[in-house]
């Protein structure tokens, strides 16, 4: 079987990543493969790299409230690059009063601090079928 392919993101002009690594690390201990585009990305960026990768997931995080315009951005990119199979996951410091909107959008979920990696990586694995 195939690993899961998980591209882990920082849309906007966040310049604080520690939480993206934690994440990235725990989905690569996971088995999955994952592939971080570091600071500081464009939407057409991460958009760009998710195909260029041919990722199963594209996980962003954020933490400068920049997310309802970013996040459903990202989530057009990505579809309009013909990637309508590819799970579309967010985190980071997120109210929850914005988190319906997101799904709206199309980001599948929504993870907050605190939330234990292991919630991410079962998301993930129940929703990406490999």
């Amino acid at each position: 079987m195939d690993k899961i392919k998980v591209l882990v993101a920082k849309p906007g002009l966040d310049g604080h990543d520690r939480g993206a690594k934690v994440v990235a690390r725990a989905l690569r201990d996971a088995g999955f493969e994952v592939v971080y585009t570091g600071l500081r990305q464009t939407p057409e960026q991460i958009a760009e790299a998710a195909m260029q990768e041919d990722v199963d997931v594209v996980a962003m995080s954020i933490l400068s409230g920049a997310h309802p315009h970013l996040f459903p951005k990202v989530v057009d990119l990505v579809r309009g690059k013909g990637m309508k199979d590819t799970l579309i996951i967010g985190g980071g410091v997120i109210p929850e009063g914005d988190i319906p909107a997101l799904k709206k959008a199309g980001v599948a979920e929504v993870f907050t601090p605190g939330t234990p990696t292991t919630k991410i990586v079962d998301f993930i694995k129940a929703n990406v079928k490999k």
